[in-house]
């Protein structure tokens, strides 16, 4: 499979001889066949009857179907195609602890792909992480168009027994090319993006004030049978669009699976959607006699409608479920709503649901410590998001993290140091240190912009899930939160919302928390960060650093030398094959 491999590193010192007594460095050329290949570009497409120059993936928007097992290995190459852009691809929901360079998360834990050239990425969901999930870059503004479907599948059966599956995949639609939104952001005086100005299902839409019929574009239509039951995988990919979505006369919906963990079964009749957020519900579909009925009575469309919140304005749209028999109409978007959906339902789903399985859910009184992060607009001529006072953006550091440890240009002792004293925040490198072993409460609190301003956060985090413990108006309070979780088990997820309440109050007031807390078993670089794309470019990230140096270097510096140059070893191009590092070949 390889044309060779270099062992010569594997013997450099006895002092780093147990480490590398199984490492491997192999030469990706032309005998080694990825399992997946991903080729990103940039062109003009058409989308909901709108032409955009966009980054796309393989030809499209959103991208193809990944489906990965747990348990297994899978190599996926990703060209950047792109003359003049960097690139990177997240794996969003998954860890990568054993492969720490292949998060795709630039200035974090590896160097963007430079124009022109690949990366190999390994993948390995572990045993126990089935569940939905998507890929996306994680460069400046791409992720509005490139990203895709991740399914990992169960290493046996599932625990549901289902007909079929379906994904939903929603995605935004804007205006602007993904650098001039980038630019704006950035700028001063600052410009803002503008709205979203569609909401795509499976990259299908039809512009929002389309009258009558119309043939250049159409609704995504989800083909379904009577009498079965369906697994919807419905994926936030959104960049900003904060989404409710119900099916008209299919208000069945029981929600099976968040963010790649299964749950107890429960009930709804409508979804709340965040940027990055997954859910997989069950649809049972009407029998032959339902289907019937409805004909006789001049019921022939059965829409899933969807509508933008906590926006100035709302976006509604469709897709169009069909039977056999009736094709459904695609080109239309109906006259009158069929539905009725709610507002923003605060707290949705927090302390209700429940995971599958126990999942060793800590205690109050295993916490051993709380960080506090809050998050605030800072509005002047330009316009930043901090946390604890200050924005990380990708310009800050100008090494990534992980390189930096490597280098020995990072001290986890002293960072560590500094955090405690400071209430968990390094200043100096601007990272939230912890220590392996440890089980912190992370409060993420809101806190009115300058202007007395206030948004909504869909928060996702990297590295490991984390049990969710619930959201709250005000000031977060340790005890009265715990009453609210007795008789519950918080299940594990990676992007839950910080909810605004108020429109606007006095600047810098607490108005709103969301609480997590984690078992740091995973030691690694990671992110936490608001998933809306413009609130990242602006600010609005965290990287934490979990474990010391010598928990976080699995690989001393000779094995991984190719990962710490931008553009280094392990990035191939037209002329040179990448050397890279087999971590789960060292088991």
């Amino acid at each position: 499979m390889f044309s060779f491999i270099l062992m010569q590193v594997c013997g450099l010192s006895l002092l780093v001889h147990s480490v590398f007594a199984q490492c491997q460095l192999y030469v990706h050329d032309q005998s080694f066949i990825p399992d997946v290949i991903l080729r990103v570009t940039a062109r003009n497409i058409s989308k909901a009857c709108f032409e955009r120059y966009s980054v796309i993936v393989n030809g499209t928007s959103p991208g193809p179907e990944l489906r990965l097992r747990e348990g297994k290995t899978t190599w996926i190459r990703v060209y950047n195609d792109i003359d003049d852009k960097n690139l990177t691809m997240h794996w969003h929901g998954l860890s990568m602890a054993a492969s720490p360079f292949s998060d795709g998360s630039p200035q974090a834990s590896q160097w963007p792909i430079p124009p022109r050239h690949f990366f190999d990425y390994e993948l390995h969901p572990e045993i126990g992480h089935a569940g939905t999930y998507f890929y996306h870059s994680h460069v400046g503004f791409q992720a509005v168009s490139v990203s895709g479907p991740l399914i990992v599948e169960d290493h046996e059966t599932s625990p549901y027994r289902y007909h079929g599956e379906k994904i939903i995949h929603l995605s935004d639609l804007f205006n602007k090319t993904e650098t001039e939104i980038e630019t704006g952001l950035t700028s001063v005086p600052f410009v803002w993006s503008g709205e979203t100005r569609n909401l795509l299902v499976n990259g299908f839409g039809l512009p929002i004030n389309a009258k009558g019929r119309c043939h250049s574009c159409s609704l995504a239509e989800i083909k379904i049978e009577p009498s079965k039951i369906y697994r919807l995988r419905f994926i936030g990919a959104t960049a900003l669009s904060f989404v409710s979505a119900a099916i008209y006369g299919h208000r069945n919906l029981t929600i099976i699976e968040a963010d790649g963990s299964y749950t107890q079964p429960f009930h709804t009749n409508y979804l709340q959607i965040g940027p990055g957020q997954r859910f997989s519900v069950l649809l049972k579909t009407k029998t032959h006699k339902e289907l019937s009925w409805d004909r006789a009575n001049g019921i022939n469309q059965y829409f899933l409608q969807l509508e933008t919140r906590e926006r100035p304005t709302t976006i509604r749209t469709y897709a169009v479920l069909t039977y056999p028999g009736r094709t459904g109409e695609v080109s239309t978007i109906p006259a009158t709503p069929p539905l009725t959906l709610p507002n923003t339902t605060i707290g949705w789903l927090d302390y209700k649901l429940r995971p599958l399985k126990c999942n060793n859910f800590p205690s109050l009184a295993e916490v051993t410590r709380r960080v506090t992060v809050t998050v605030q607009q800072i509005v002047n001529n330009s316009i930043t998001w901090t946390e604890n006072g200050l924005p990380w953006t990708e310009k800050f550091p100008r090494m990534p993290y992980l390189v930096a440890l490597y280098e020995d240009k990072l001290s986890t002792r002293s960072s560590y140091e500094s955090a405690i004293a400071n209430g968990g925040m390094d200043v100096r490198t601007r990272t939230f240190p912890a220590k392996l072993g440890e089980v912190l409460e992370i409060v993420i609190q809101n806190s009115a912009a300058t202007n007395g301003g206030l948004d909504t956060h869909p928060f996702h985090a990297h590295g490991a899930h984390y049990y969710d413990i619930g959201s709250g108006n005000g000031t977060y309070n340790a005890t009265a939160n715990e009453e609210r979780l007795k008789s519950t088990e918080p299940v594990m997820r990676d992007t839950t919302i910080l909810y605004k309440y108020e429109q606007s109050t006095t600047a810098g007031t607490d108005t709103g928390w969301r609480a997590w807390r984690l078992r740091v078993t995973e030691a690694g670089i990671w992110m936490i960060h608001c998933h809306i794309l413009q609130h990242m470019i602006m600010g609005m990230q965290t990287v934490w650093t979990f474990g010391s140096r010598e928990d976080i270097l699995g690989l001393p510096y000779p094995a991984v030398h190719g990962y710490l140059t931008y553009g280094g070893d392990v990035y191939g191009n037209a002329t040179h094959w990448p050397t890279c590092v087999h971590y789960w070949d060292r088991a």
